[in-house]
């Protein structure tokens, strides 16, 4: 049986919160509490007039991969809602494969 994750294209994530968002949405958390949480790295200055800025969605002990949708086929929400189509859920071997064909920007998350 495969084990499963999410993959994240933080090259491609806008810095939107809509996962956070649909997290909370979906699991019903509190106020202040996170199933996934976008963090903020940047701006900073690489060479002069070359700057990165990025934004990375991490999960968090919360997050189960939202094993009641998965069970219904559906896939996470923060995958579904991603608007930048920054996030892929599926088995790590092959999400593994498209980490390596990319080989950067990118982290995997498996619960």
């Amino acid at each position: 049986m495969s084990q499963y994750g999410l993959l994240i294209d933080y090259e491609y994530c806008t810095g939107c919160h809509s996962c956070e968002v649909s997290c909370k949405n979906e699991k019903k958390l509190a106020h202040g509490v996170y199933g996934i949480k976008l963090s903020e790295i940047g701006p900073f200055e690489i060479t002069p007039g070359n700057w990165e800025w990025n934004y990375i969605p991490s999960p968090t002990k919360l997050c189960d991969l939202c094993a009641d949708r998965i069970e219904k086929g559906e896939k996470p929400a923060c995958v579904l809602h991603c608007l930048g189509l920054a996030m892929d859920y599926g088995p790590v071997e092959e999400l593994a494969k498209k980490m390596a064909a990319k080989g950067k920007k990118m982290v995997m998350f498996v619960p």
